[in-house]
């Protein structure tokens, strides 16, 4: 593997690279904003850097890895913002190794952001007991049941502090966010969304857990996450709350492989979704790929569709 160019310590790299308090790319920093994150890695990739930093997060309270990829335009101007959330079992590294986005983020002006799945190294007990559960599966919901909810917080996480921590460290236009995911991570984007109309310019997601209240993994996420009252659960489930969305102006694009076998084990839903949407005459472009399944060569093969999905709202 070759050596991350640059790092915390040593020569200044670009692009956001471990900023010092006097200034980073976007221009001068506080201090108190810039010294919150490490650099654990840094690579050139299509004339913009693919970088990994660590900070301690005060809405999780562990330290948190994320990923962000910098565009070229990012050495001289503010770009708008990608996240992407990632399904279960996986860190940030998935994406960002192996979904081939950069080239498209790199053409289109775009910074994208890759955070992990879950709180880390919280020493909860059982936390590592199953793989659908606990660590690597946050859900992005914010846990209300001990001994879950002083950690497992993602959905303010991502909603809340990771933007603001990005906003402040690189240089990115806050107003021009949009938001997209995988499995687990479909369902946090969908529901994200959902949940805060205006605040995301678009929305799409690869095969989403679309009604987690009628299935296995979010029956159990759910449950254990935030109590046994059901009624309770709908707040984060995107069939529920599409049902509710105050107007249309959000258009949402899914990819689903047919050759999936979450889908056909009932675990993702996407009719129930798709219908509630009909009904409520939210745009919704759903795509069944013939042969594909739920693996990131089936997301590497659609990955750019999204990128320019996503562009045409953030350069609008």
């Amino acid at each position: 593997m070759a050596a991350p160019a640059g790092g915390a310590e040593g020569r200044r790299c670009p692009l956001g690279a471990a900023p010092s308090p006097a200034r980073s790319p976007a221009g001068p920093r506080r201090s108190s904003e810039t010294m919150a994150l490490k650099q654990v890695s840094s690579n050139k990739c299509f004339e913009g850097f693919q970088k990994v930093f660590e900070h301690d997060s005060t809405e999780l309270k562990c330290k948190m890895k994320f990923g962000i990829y910098l565009p070229p335009k990012a050495e001289t101007g503010k770009c708008p913002v990608l996240y992407w959330l990632s399904g279960l079992t996986c860190t940030e590294q998935n994406f960002i190794t192996k979904a081939g986005f950069q080239q498209a983020a790199a053409e289109h002006g775009l910074i994208v952001v890759a955070p992990d799945t879950s709180p880390r190294g919280c020493n909860i007990e059982g936390e590592d007991e199953s793989w659908d559960f606990g660590t690597g599966a946050g859900f992005y919901v914010d846990a209300t049941e001990e001994p879950w909810k002083t950690n497992y917080r993602m959905y303010s996480y991502i909603k809340d502090e990771l933007p603001k921590l990005i906003n402040a460290n690189f240089p990115t236009d806050p107003e021009r966010m949009s938001i997209f995911g995988h499995s687990m991570g479909g369902h946090g984007a969908l529901i994200l969304a959902l949940k805060n109309p205006g605040k995301y310019k678009s929305v799409s997601a690869f095969a989403p857990i679309c009604n987690p209240i009628q299935c296995q993994w979010g029956k159990k996420a759910l449950g254990g996450y935030l109590g046994s009252d059901a009624s309770k659960w709908e707040a984060y489930d995107a069939t529920q709350l599409v049902k509710s969305y105050p107007d249309s102006h959000l258009d949402i694009l899914i990819d689903q492989g047919k050759d999936d076998q979450f889908l056909s084990a009932g675990q993702l839903l996407p009719d129930n979704f798709i219908a509630a949407c009909t009904e409520r005459k939210i745009p919704v472009v759903f795509r069944l790929q013939q042969g594909y399944d739920h693996s990131y060569f089936f997301i590497a093969t659609f990955i750019n569709d999204h990128i320019k999905h996503h562009a045409k709202y953030l350069n609008a």
